[in-house]
């Protein structure tokens, strides 16, 4: 079963965080699902990600060859049979979908208020459903587990 994690952004913008985060999901053995709400997003997510040290092998939604990516980019749902589905820009999430993944990571900018208000959503509707959830913060410098459901003593 999974659980959802959510991070939110103060210190590293997306595509660094993004980044960072796949690079470790590939590495565990993942694939990996990127789900957006905007196309224009996502393409700049993708430009960000071919244009950093180091190689991370993705496509964007709608090729020819969408199940042979470790990484996909998409508006959608998968394509590329993903265990881990990393959203971002308000993209939704069941807690199914959490069920069934490895993992799912919920990236939301702290100084978007309207993003911030949404990640607040998603983390009461998908903790009042029972899904497993922490929540990170990079206020301090470093991530930290600043909040977890259920609380370890429960």
């Amino acid at each position: 079963m999974g659980a959802a994690f959510f991070y939110h952004l103060t210190r590293n913008p997306l595509e660094v965080t993004l980044a960072t985060l796949v690079e470790k999901s590939l590495g565990a053995g993942w694939r990996v699902e990127v789900r957006g709400r905007d196309d224009a997003q996502l393409k700049t997510l993708d430009a960000a990600l071919w244009r950093r040290a180091g190689f991370l092998p993705h496509g964007i939604a709608g090729g020819a060859h969408d199940n042979a990516q470790p990484v996909l980019l998409t508006t959608g749902m998968g394509g590329n049979d993903a265990t881990c589905i990393m959203c971002v820009g308000g993209a939704d999430v069941t807690p199914d979908q959490i069920s069934a993944a490895d993992r799912v990571c919920i990236l939301f900018d702290g100084h978007d208020s309207a993003g911030l208000e949404h990640a607040r959503g998603q983390w009461k509707s998908l903790t009042d459903a029972g899904t497993e959830a922490q929540y990170w913060s990079e206020e301090s410098g470093k991530w930290q587990m600043k909040a977890q459901h259920p609380k370890p003593e429960e």
